[in-house]
């Protein structure tokens, strides 16, 4: 069979030839030249061929297209991450939730209270609630700053703190330290405790911590102590801030609370029999010395021995004192060991080897019972004493130097047995 697109152009008439006059091979009529491709580019198997070609029907993706593709895909992805993301976030804070009541949360460290001992806090002027939380740790009253700050701030109390001396305990829970803090009161003090025979420097640091006010204006007023009515002799305040627990008046300034102290330290001196203001110097500077030199349960017995030696001038001492802490004091050093160098030298004033007699003031603030045996010293043939214990205070007596000398070897042995307790 001959078709139309099989047959070779030269088997076929010309009129045969030309497209749109003769019926093709089926008897249709063909369609216009102008609507028949009469070469098709494209060759079509039949649906049964096994060999295949592009079908031109199909177009490939463009570029642009391509480009969108991917943008959704990214998008798609950024999505999903997020969504499991969020996903994993929420089952965490559900997780943390749980575990909470388990492990305590996770809230500041507080005590439950209601404390043990008890302890001074002092809330200086200007302080800030992070001043007095960071104090309030450090000193083992709270556990934890925040734990006081959260407290303080449930109670409204921010900005409600007021300066003074507060009573508290050791361990407490932070509520009931920020109740106290925030009580209203008339009677709020500055507390100070001042140890027995503080030298004069100490002691005013002490007042400074305490009261808040800076230790340059207690200086500045120790050093005329003719402001407090006290004798000639005297070069500062030494010997005369009595030591003690202290509850002084909030409104009370340095001068104030230096002359509360000073009169303190008189009244002590009245009241064991001694008014003259000389002999009050006097007996506070043998009882500062006492209480370097010795216990309570030695003040008398040294004491005695102390004026036998300065009474005495022919006795195998010469009438010198003979003391290391008056020594040391002179050199501004806090120390059991003075060397025969500094033992030898006579400018230093507080030097009772090389200067006969006693030294030229107090070496520090003694107490009542210092005060009491300075102005009370008991009889006794002893001029050497030295204590053989520093930690019990053991305290052994001679009338000669050589008896002196076998104590000294005490002590020494037990300095060797005690490495750094006798430095």
């Amino acid at each position: 069979m001959n078709d139309y697109f099989g047959a070779p152009a030269d088997a076929q008439g010309d009129d045969y030839a030309r497209p749109g006059h003769e019926p093709d091979y089926q008897g249709h009529e063909p369609a216009p030249a102008e609507w028949h491709d009469p070469a098709p580019s494209v060759w079509h198997e039949p649906a049964d061929s096994h060999e295949h070609t592009e079908d031109y029907a199909v177009p490939l993706p463009s570029r642009r297209a391509s480009r969108v593709s991917k943008r959704v895909r990214k998008r798609r992805r950024t999505v999903i991450f997020f969504t499991i993301l969020v996903l994993f976030g929420v089952v965490v804070y559900f997780a943390v939730q749980a575990v909470k009541p388990m492990i305590g949360g996770f809230a500041p460290a507080d005590y439950p209270g209601p404390g043990t001992s008890s302890v001074q806090v002092v809330v200086p002027e200007g302080a800030t609630a992070r001043m007095v939380a960071s104090e309030l740790k450090a000193e083992d009253v709270v556990g934890s700053e925040q734990a006081f700050l959260d407290a303080l701030t449930a109670a409204g109390g921010t900005g409600s703190l007021q300066p003074g001396t507060f009573g508290m305990k050791l361990q407490m829970k932070a509520a009931d330290a920020v109740t106290i803090l925030l009580a209203v009161s008339d009677d709020k003090v500055h507390y100070a405790a001042v140890a027995q025979n503080l030298r004069i420097g100490d002691t005013l640091a002490v007042l400074a911590k305490s009261t808040g006010i800076p230790k340059a204006d207690f200086e500045a007023l120790a050093k005329q102590p003719e402001l407090f009515d006290l004798p000639k002799k005297a070069k500062n305040l030494e010997g005369y801030l009595a030591p003690g627990e202290y509850r002084f008046a909030i409104e009370l300034d340095a001068e104030g609370i230096l002359t509360e102290m000073v009169d303190a330290t008189k009244k002590s001196l009245t009241d064991t029999g001694v008014t003259d203001p000389d002999d009050q110097y006097r007996v506070l500077t043998v009882a500062s010395i006492i209480e370097f030199e010795g216990n309570a349960a030695n003040y008398a017995m040294i004491s005695g021995a102390i004026e036998n030696r300065i009474n005495k001038p022919n006795a195998e001492t010469g009438g010198r004192l003979e003391s290391d802490a008056t020594v040391a004091y002179g050199l501004g050093l806090k120390t059991y060991n003075i060397t025969a160098a500094q033992k030898a030298d006579k400018s230093n004033l507080y030097n009772t080897f090389a200067n006969t007699g006693l030294p030229v003031g107090p070496i520090g603030s003694p107490g009542v019972k210092a005060i009491e045996a300075g102005a009370h010293p008991e009889d006794n043939p002893y001029y050497f004493w030295v204590t053989v214990n520093l930690k019990t205070g053991e305290t052994l007596y001679a009338e000669t130097f050589a008896q002196h000398q076998v104590n000294v070897a005490k002590y020494t042995a037990w300095c060797d047995d005690n490495p750094g307790k006798c430095e």
